[in-house]
Parts: C-alpha cells; structure tokens; sequence
C-alpha cells in the first residue's frame, strides 16, 4: 500500500502562521489587561470561534445581517489586538476603557456565539401569515388536505438533512415533522414541504 504524498499548501502555512500571531496578540492583550493564566488563552479562543460562527452562518445561506455584523465585531476585536500590540499601546499601563473591553468582551461572545447558533434560517419565500395563525385555528385534519406546493430554497432542504442526519445519530429513529418544525424555526406548511424532500 503506496502512502499518500502529503503536499504542503503555500496558503494554509500563510493561514496558519496570521492564526498563530493574532492568537498570541489577543493572549498578550489580554494579559496586559489583567487577566492571568487560562483566561488570557481563553481570548483568544473565544475571538476565533466567534469569527468562525459567523463565517459558517455567512456560508450557510440564511441570517446574512448576523453573520456579518458579528464576523465584523469579532475581526475588530482581533484587528485591535494585533494593532495594540504593535507598540501602540504600553502594555505594562493598559488604559481603564480597554480593561472594560477586555472585561467585558466574554458576555459579548456568548451573546454573539449563542444569537449566531439559535436564529432560524430567513425564509423569504414562505409565507408568514398562513403558518402560525392557520394553524391555530384549523381543527387537526387540516394539516392531511392537499395544499399548494410550497418552494423550499436548496440550502434550506440541505441544512435539514444535516438536522435530521444528526437526529438519527442521536436517538436511532427518523426525526418527524414537528421535530424538524421546532428544529429549523420554519411554519408548519414549509416543514411539511422540507419533509417530504428528505
């Protein structure tokens, strides 16, 4: 059995060399800022995975408003490190508004992080009035009549395969029709479309 050739991509080592130093800007950041030990690694870590959930919302084709408003709160918050760290700024006298920042930066990312992970894909093409308030007031049956088709963008069809791939990992049994509803955050007729194309 031939090893594979390993090649050694040009832009990857680029990629990885910025990720390193900005890494160790935002870690000296930081630490300058008042916090010591696994804190100030903590950063830089929470900086990354919040410009990483953006990138992935960006690329995953629905809520575009969030993804780029917090790819950029977090690209400022690494692009400030690695200019205050440019001897700018003493860090041996951290200025008080930016130990707030410092401070205060681990409830902007859990925000950030967890608004980035719970908003439901944008779905211009349903519409919004006939989900929630028809079903309210249409007795059970209704759901089984024949209804127009309703157009589901690929992306979101896509998305719901990995949902209800993961479901099946998870508990062993196909994921149903409200289940993927609540999952995706979509009304009742465009679940019932998605499903039936999974």
């Amino acid at each position: 059995m031939r090893a594979l050739p390993v090649r050694l991509d040009a832009v990857l080592v680029q990629a990885v060399i910025a990720a390193a130093l900005s890494f160790a800007h935002l870690h000296d950041l930081a630490s300058a800022a008042g916090q010591d030990g696994w804190k100030a690694w903590a950063y830089p870590v929470s900086v990354d995975l919040l410009l990483v959930a953006a990138w992935r919302r960006l690329r995953s084709g629905g809520a575009k408003a969030a993804g780029w408003s917090w790819f950029l709160v977090a690209l400022t918050a690494s692009l400030g490190a690695n200019v205050a760290t440019a001897g700018l700024l003493d860090l041996g006298a951290v200025p008080a508004w930016l130990r707030i920042l410092v401070a205060g930066w681990p409830a902007v990312a859990f925000l950030g992080g967890t608004l980035l992970a719970h908003i439901a894909h944008e779905t211009t093409d349903a519409p919004e009035a006939a989900g929630p308030e028809l079903t309210a007031v249409e007795p059970a049956p209704q759901p089984v009549t024949i209804r127009p088709a309703v157009p589901v963008p690929v992306a979101l069809v896509t998305h719901a395969r990995k949902v209800a791939d993961e479901h099946r990992a998870r508990t062993g049994t196909p994921i149903d029709t409200p289940t993927l509803r609540a999952r995706l955050g979509v009304p009742a007729p465009l679940a019932e479309a998605i499903a039936a194309q999974l």
